[in-house]
């Protein structure tokens, strides 16, 4: 013969769940809601008393109640749990987040748990959901991705100028090239440099030169497309790889680039600078083994541009 239970005990579990710092809601299959506890009352801000009895739809409106029905039919029908977790619904029900540490965000990301509840007959006719705050771990977690992001576009950029560096762009450059041997697809290479550079330095100080630098930069940011590669060869020298663009359509962008530069002013110490760039110009329309044959192409286009007077643009041939 069993013991009689103990009413002691309910009143222990009933302390439980009401001091427990996670969500408790039990609903019945007309999803009346039937136990509210203390974190529920203290997040929604709704007493038991307005709770208890009334739809859970008509307590949280925002809810998708397509989506949480056919959620919760598969609990029942099955009688295994289900899971939420934040990374894919960053939360069930809009609650205001009060935490001090992790008070930059406006909600409380959560996770939640529906399990069955089995009933003297072992039918299921109630459903436990249970949600909890994960707005710390959710935070940790994106601040250590966007740190991570920093920490990726760091080592790929170039400090002074903020576009590419030679690792990164080279790399970028190796995967066109053997996009064109595979599809045969266009692709124009720019190298560039600043003109007389070593006077702008000499005459003026490395601050001029370094804010010489950063101008054709931000020219160049100014005229390429999302997704053109921009980067610095080194000192004054730079590279642009236009993917899908014919030897014509570079040196229109070169030239575009050119009088863009021409007609800059620097103002540094009291004086206005002027500086002019050189260009020279390589596609593929002849094929080349290595990307690096690429590279030499444009440098003898950009050398030849130097040699006949600078400021200009030279296509290679």
């Amino acid at each position: 013969m069993k013991e009689p239970i103990d009413l002691n005990e309910f009143h222990w579990l009933l302390a439980i769940v009401q001091s427990i710092d996670v969500g408790v809601v039990v609903f019945d299959e007309d999803y009346r809601v039937l136990v509210w506890n203390t974190f529920m009352e203290n997040r929604s801000g709704i007493q038991p008393g307005t709770a208890h009895g009334n739809s859970f739809f008509e307590l949280f409106p925002e809810v998708d109640s397509k989506w949480f029905r056919k959620k919760v039919e598969g609990v029942a029908a099955l009688g295994t749990p289900a899971f939420t977790v934040w990374e894919q619904r960053p939360y069930l029900l809009r609650f205001k987040n009060y935490q001090p540490i992790t008070g930059r965000e406006d909600f409380m990301y959560q996770n939640t748990t529906l399990f069955p509840l089995r009933s003297a007959n072992s039918k299921i006719g109630h459903i436990c959901l249970v949600i909890y705050d994960v707005t710390d771990v959710a935070n940790n977690r994106r601040q250590l991705l966007s740190a991570n992001a920093e920490l990726q576009k760091l080592s790929s950029t170039d400090r002074l100028t903020g576009l590419y560096n030679r690792g990164h762009w080279e790399e970028s450059l190796q995967k066109e090239h053997a996009r064109h041997r595979r599809y045969d697809s266009t692709a124009t290479l720019i190298m560039l440099d600043i003109d007389h550079f070593k006077r702008i330095n000499d005459t003026y100080g490395h601050q001029a030169g370094d804010k010489a630098i950063q101008r054709v930069a931000d020219s160049i940011r100014e005229l390429i497309r999302d997704v053109d590669v921009a980067g610095r060869y080194g000192g004054e020298e730079f590279v642009i790889l236009l993917p899908d663009t014919s030897k014509e359509g570079g040196r229109v962008f070169a030239e575009r680039l050119r009088q863009h530069v021409a007609a800059l002013k620097i103002e540094h110490a009291g004086e206005v600078l002027r500086m002019t760039i050189s260009l020279g110009v390589a596609d593929l329309s002849v094929s080349c083994d290595h990307h690096e044959e690429w590279i030499r192409w444009a440098d003898e286009a950009l050398y030849a541009s130097k040699e006949d007077g600078r400021n200009r643009v030279t296509v290679y041939e």
